[in-house]
C-alpha cells in the first residue's frame, strides 16, 4: 500500500487494483542501508508489502561505511550513497537519534554508540540517566527524536526526509517494548514512553514515521522513476 495526502487526509491506495495487473508488475527493492534489525522491521511495518524490503544482513558484500559526518544529514548521505553504488536498485539510509536540551543536544549522531563503540542500548540509557542525575529533579528534559533518510540510487542521492518528534525524558524507564532510548522518551501529547505505547501507536507519530511519510509522497510524485 502507498499513502497519499489528500485534503490534509492521509488515505492510503493499493499498488494493484486489479489480480490480472500483477503478471506484469514487478515490485520494486528497496535496501535499508542498515544492519540493526529493530529499524527494519519499524520501516518494513510502516512500508508494508509496497516493496521487496532487505537490509545490509542480507548483503554481507556490502559493508557498512564508517560515518564521519558531524550531522544527520552527512551521514545519511553516507551510507545511502556508499550502498547504492554496490546494490542495483533504491537505498534508503536512516541517521536518527535522540537529542537531550539538558545535554546540549546530546547524544545527537553518537546516540547508537553514546556509551562507547559497542555500548548496548540499555548502557546507553544508564548514561544518559547518570549524566541527567546531575541536573534538579524539576529541570526541564526536553528532548527530541530525529531522523533523516536518504534515497539514493547508483551512487546519486534522489532525496533527502525529514522527521522529528518532540517530547521528554524520564528519570527512569517506563516500559520494555521499542529500543534504543524509547523507554525513556514521552512523545508530546501523551504520558507514557514509547516502551509502553503499542508499535502501531509509535508508528503512527515517530520521528521515523514522519520521514518515512515524506518518502511516500515523494515516491508517489516520482512514481514513473521506479
Amino acid at each position: 500500500m502507498f499513502e497519499r495526502s489528500k485534503h490534509g487526509k492521509t488515505a492510503s491506495f493499493p499498488l494493484l487494483h486489479k489480480p490480472h495487473l500483477c503478471n506484469f508488475w514487478k515490485m520494486p527493492q528497496l535496501l535499508i542501508a542498515t544492519k540493526n534489525a529493530h529499524k527494519t522491521q519499524e520501516i518494513g511495518a510502516m512500508l508494508g508489502a509496497a516493496w521487496d524490503l532487505t537490509d545490509l544482513c542480507a548483503h554481507p558484500e556490502i559493508p557498512a561505511p564508517e560515518e564521519t559526518g558531524s550531522t544527520f544529514v552527512q551521514n545519511a548521505t553516507i551510507k545511502a550513497l556508499e550502498a547504492s553504488r554496490l546494490f542495483p536498485g533504491w537505498v534508503l539510509a536512516d541517521d536518527s537519534g535522540l537529542s537531550v536540551d539538558a545535554l546540549g543536544g546530546a547524544p545527537g549522531i553518537l546516540s547508537a554508540r553514546y556509551a562507547g563503540p559497542q555500548a548496548s542500548d540499555a548502557q546507553n540509557r544508564a548514561l544518559v540517566l547518570e549524566r541527567l542525575a546531575a541536573f534538579p529533579e524539576n529541570y526541564q528534559r526536553t528532548a527530541r527524536f530525529n531522523c533523516v533518510m536518504a534515497l539514493a540510487q547508483s551512487g546519486e542521492i534522489k532525496a533527502l526526509f525529514h522527521g522529528i518528534v518532540e517530547g521528554r525524558l524520564l528519570s527512569e524507564e517506563q516500559g520494555s517494548g521499542g529500543f534504543g532510548y524509547d523507554s525513556l522518551f514521552v512523545p508530546d501529547g501523551h504520558s507514557d514512553s514509547f516502551g509502553v505505547l503499542s508499535a502501531e501507536q509509535k508508528n503512527s507519530i515517530s520521528h521515523r514515521a514522519r520521514a518515512l511519510t515524506a518518502f511516500q509522497r515523494w515516491i508517489t510524485a516520482n512514481a514513473s522513476l521506479l
